[in-house]
């Protein structure tokens, strides 16, 4: 007997099947298309509940289809798209990786941030570091995009443009509210948990100790919508 699709799986499709009817309800002007969107749209709540929590419940699907119909929009800006992250893989002098523990969830990570309008993406990087960190920072290249969703980084459908960051000055000051601890770590001495290390973790290393590889990119699954088991997890291969 096949395995029960696993919960970031059910996730993913949640969102993909949300994603589709919204943009689908934001271009149509069909009553009967917006009828079946609509109902696509409740079919992917009862998936997130169930991903979420094991079991279906009804109030809190019901509430999830409302707040995915507020955020339709008309046309293209009702065009659901995934939002963009940066992240910063920070190396000092003594080829240590800058870490922080987030505040609202204890697990580990290299720092990260929303993408802001009127920033590029280098620029988010540069000014989320110092935020959560006080270490100020120089970006040297891009090393990763990869989909927070597959990583199981996040909940949010999102892409995350991974940066590989000098550090330059400051000194450790976790942000009061984003971070519980912050601190630099050697590949033997990562602290745990430790979110995706398995995915990132020889690609972000190999960057600090000066080797340049292509930027890493989460692989074509065949087919796309579903994949196969050993190609939808953080271990997925690369273009290297």
């Amino acid at each position: 007997m096949d395995s029960p699709a696993p919960d970031r799986q059910l996730l993913r499709w949640s969102e993909a099947l949300a994603a589709i009817a919204r943009t689908g309800l934001g271009f149509t002007e069909s009553l009967y298309e917006r009828e079946r969107f609509e109902e696509i749209l409740h079919v992917a709540a009862d998936i997130k509940v169930v991903a979420h929590e094991g079991v279906g419940d009804v109030a809190d699907a019901d509430g999830l289809v409302q707040e995915w119909l507020g955020s339709v929009g008309e046309g293209v800006p009702g065009y659901v798209t995934p939002k963009v992250a940066v992240g910063a893989a920070v190396g000092n002098d003594d080829g240590e990786l800058l870490l922080i523990q987030r505040a609202d969830s204890g697990v580990w990570l290299y720092p990260t941030g929303w993408c802001d309008v009127g920033y590029s993406a280098a620029e988010v990087v540069v000014k989320e570091v110092k935020e959560e960190t006080g270490i100020e920072v120089e970006p040297v290249r891009l090393i990763a995009v990869l989909d927070g969703l597959r990583l199981g980084f996040t909940r949010v459908p999102l892409y995350s443009l991974l940066f590989y960051c000098r550090a330059t000055g400051g000194k450790l000051e976790p942000h009061p509210l984003e971070c519980s601890d912050v601190g630099w770590f050697t590949p033997d001495n990562l602290p745990s948990p430790l979110v995706g290390a398995e995915r990132w973790g020889d690609h972000v290393f190999a960057a600090l100790r000066g080797e340049r590889r292509d930027v890493l990119y989460d692989r074509v699954r065949q087919p796309m919508w579903r994949g196969e088991p050993d190609t939808d997890g953080p271990g997925a291969s690369s273009a290297r």
